[in-house]
């Protein structure tokens, strides 16, 4: 597959770490940026590469030239004006051409470590038009969201499913209130087609010129339903400011970067929801009575930090009792991590369980009354969240307020498995656990 790299961004908000070179040439931890891309384009075998470079682009030629050096092809887009992050995808020789291939678009100024070869099969098995990479992050308060199709079980018993497909796309300015902590890191899969489309509608005075990639071509295009979101928990972080630059280079020189690709075993923590990261209100059935913890925020903070994932199992009997519907569920879950966003802290997934094994409750739902693999202390959620995420649950924790939590744990085969004493909280927990 061919990639395409905008590397023609001039950097203003990071103009302090270096203003006399573009953007994608700052050296972090000793290289560019750039290089760091386009290596870890290369260990993934994508070696066809086009840059499309503007401001002070004789930077990158000069060190980059045809790429044989770094075990790929370059070629070259010199924007002679200003194109915006998709602009220049209309004028690359061979790009929009009968027969040209689905192609990944990057921006230069980002570091990541990523299996680019699941990403490439997601993007088929859906036939997408587009394939954007999403994940949770530390600001999504002042970030893009993506929302995507739910789709009722299919039979009895079974859960909603999740489709990928994108049906919403909220800009920083739209109105929100609660929401999945869910964003567009920017790398995406392509088709031709889709460009074409976009072309044809676009108003005649944005044609052959500066084009916004998410509000001219991507968002547009959700209406259509051939976009679908590829959720990873791999490192995905641009340099946009001096702050975020720092992260980074800690982040290399930490080995979190390269270990959170998902060719590696991954660790987690497995954290209960109820009485461990919101406060207690028996089966919870009321949005309004979602409420974080003390230190809660601050626990998974220090989860987001460590290397390893957070993933939240919980038991939610209150689907099967008639109590609660998948909806209302996910409602109560879109506060929660909207919550945790505004202290900073992420949950890389929430799994749960809709199920209770015993009858006689007035409006309860038949087909979800029965016992299951996925209710705690059984070991479903654990193990549907190791194949998504390649997590290797001996190296796991696992961290609850209750019996089937604590007995869950160790039936998956975490490293250990804690249930919270009297007056101590996740914070106590994960601290300990980090050491």
């Amino acid at each position: 597959m061919k990639a395409v790299i905008m590397a023609g961004g001039k950097g203003t908000r990071i103009a302090s770490v270096a203003c006399d070179i573009p953007k994608p040439m700052i050296r972090i931890c000793g290289k560019p940026i750039l290089q760091w891309e386009i290596e870890c384009l290369a260990r993934n075998k994508i070696t066809d590469i086009t840059l499309v470079i503007g401001h002070l682009g004789h930077f990158i030629r000069d060190y980059f030239a045809d790429g044989a050096a770094f075990g790929v092809q370059i070629d070259y887009y010199e924007e002679t004006e200003p194109l915006g992050t998709a602009g220049a995808l209309y004028r690359l020789p061979g790009l929009l051409d009968s027969g040209a291939g689905d192609f990944l678009l990057l921006n230069g100024d980002t570091v990541f470590d990523i299996d680019f070869a699941r990403f490439i099969a997601f993007h088929r098995e859906h036939g997408a038009l587009a394939s954007l990479m999403t994940h949770p992050n530390s600001h999504p308060y002042d970030s893009a969201l993506i929302e995507t199709e739910i789709l009722p079980p299919e039979m009895e018993g079974d859960m909603p499913r999740d489709s990928h497909r994108v049906v919403r796309w909220l800009n920083k300015e739209d109105e929100r209130l609660w929401y999945h902590n869910r964003v567009n890191a920017g790398i995406q899969i392509v088709s031709p087609v889709l460009l074409a489309q976009a072309a044809a509608a676009l108003p005649p005075e944005k044609r052959g010129g500066k084009l916004d990639l998410d509000r001219d071509i991507l968002k547009p295009a959700v209406a259509g339903g051939g976009i679908y979101a590829y959720d990873s928990s791999e490192y995905v972080k641009d340099m946009g400011t001096p702050e975020r630059y720092r992260q980074v280079e800690a982040d290399i020189g930490a080995g979190l970067v390269s270990a959170r690709n998902l060719s590696c075993p991954q660790k987690a923590f497995f954290l209960d929801r109820d009485g461990t990261i919101n406060r207690s209100a028996g089966f919870l059935k009321n949005i309004d009575d979602m409420e974080l913890l003390p230190g809660a925020a601050e626990a998974v903070r220090r989860i987001n930090g460590s290397g390893y994932l957070a993933v939240v199992v919980t038991n939610q009997p209150q689907i099967a009792r008639g109590e609660l519907d998948f909806p209302q569920l996910r409602q109560i879950h879109d506060k929660m991590e909207t919550l945790l966003g505004r202290k900073g802290a992420f949950l890389d997934a929430v799994y749960f369980c809709p199920h209770h094994p015993d009858a006689g409750f007035p409006g309860e739902r038949i087909a979800y009354k029965r016992a299951c693999s996925c209710r705690k202390p059984e070991t479903g959620l654990f193990r549907r969240a190791a194949a998504d995420f390649c997590i290797d649950l001996a190296s796991s924790f696992m961290i609850g307020d209750s019996w089937r939590d604590e007995e869950a744990g160790r039936n998956a085969g975490c490293r250990e498995s804690v249930r919270l004493g009297e007056g101590e909280s996740l914070l106590d927990a994960v601290t300990r656990l980090l050491g």
